[in-house]
């Protein structure tokens, strides 16, 4: 064929263009054009209604010099150190658990999984109740005749961010371990052998040999569970409303108050704007990580 009669680039693929164009427009309009807007009015004093009167960065000043802000900043490091520690850790012990051929694993599978189908408010209810001094975990132990037992975290304010990981454990651990064990299964089963014959002790086999190949799992895993941190909301209104006082506070709800309660979109703005560039320290080195290497490769 000339080259007169090959279709030019622009008409190649050309209905799967035509039908990406309402995604393309979405993502221009709505994600990109929002998060400008979001980013430009946080440079100014809007309060009930957004307003082009900037004040440069005091909205910034003031967000890091209020320590609602910086409490809701600990409590998101706290919550998200717990989040990813634990969660890789035990959805990769329970895949790995689950990858023995063990009997009813479909049924352990879909019990470990279950918690993932509910929504962060019926868990934060759930766990709510099961912290409840009054009528949960406490309660029944006492009657058990351990009087002295103690275990309210949701009710002291040091300790309360880690009563709401407990429950945000609970939902997602299920999800990490699906895609660890999706990892484990696609490890070809030449490589147990040989490690088997080599006379490798197992520990040894998932530490320098597994993991290693499950690097983009490992990858992918962390971007959702940074994600999950990052806009963990429902679950802290559930269970605390941020209480007590203000001892778990998040960002996320943080941004909410002030701009649907407060009636401060500037401040909102600003509080936004932080939270965005939290998810852009998250995504640019998976990017990297992700395309970077190939390229190089």
């Amino acid at each position: 064929m000339s080259n007169s009669e090959r279709p030019s680039q622009i008409l190649r693929n050309l209905n799967a263009k035509i039908a990406s164009i309402p995604m393309i427009l979405t993502a221009l309009v709505v994600f990109v054009g929002g998060t400008a807007w979001t980013v430009l009015y946080s440079f100014t004093n809007s309060k009930l209604l957004p307003r082009l009167s900037f004040v440069g960065l005091d909205q910034y000043h003031r967000l890091w010099s209020t320590s609602r802000w910086l409490v809701s900043i600990e409590n998101l490091l706290i919550y998200g150190a717990i989040s990813l520690v634990f969660s890789l850790v035990i959805g990769f012990v329970l895949a790995a658990l689950l990858d023995q051929k063990i009997r009813f694993e479909d049924t352990f599978r879909t019990i470990f999984l279950y918690p993932f189908a509910l929504s962060f408010i019926v868990t934060g209810l759930v766990w709510q109740w099961l912290l409840n001094p009054d009528f949960g975990v406490q309660r029944v132990v006492r009657d058990l005749g351990w009087t002295s037992f103690s275990f309210d975290p949701l009710y002291n304010s040091s300790i309360v961010i880690y009563g709401i990981s407990i429950a945000a454990l609970w939902q997602g651990t299920g999800l990490i371990m699906c895609l660890m064990l999706a990892g484990l299964r696609g490890i070809d089963e030449d490589i147990w052998k040989a490690a088997r014959v080599d006379g490798i002790p197992m520990w040894k086999t998932y530490l320098f040999i597994v993991i290693p190949m499950m690097r983009p799992v490992f990858i992918t895993t962390l971007v959702i569970i940074a994600a999950g941190i990052v806009k963990v909301y429902d679950l802290v209104v559930a269970q605390t409303s941020g209480g007590p006082g203000i001892a778990s506070e998040v960002p996320a709800k943080y941004v909410y108050d002030y701009m649907f309660f407060a009636q401060n979109l500037g401040q909102g703005f600003a509080a936004s704007t932080m939270m965005l560039l939290s998810v852009v320290i998250v995504i640019v080195p998976w990017a990297y990580l992700e395309f970077g290497g190939r390229k190089r490769g």
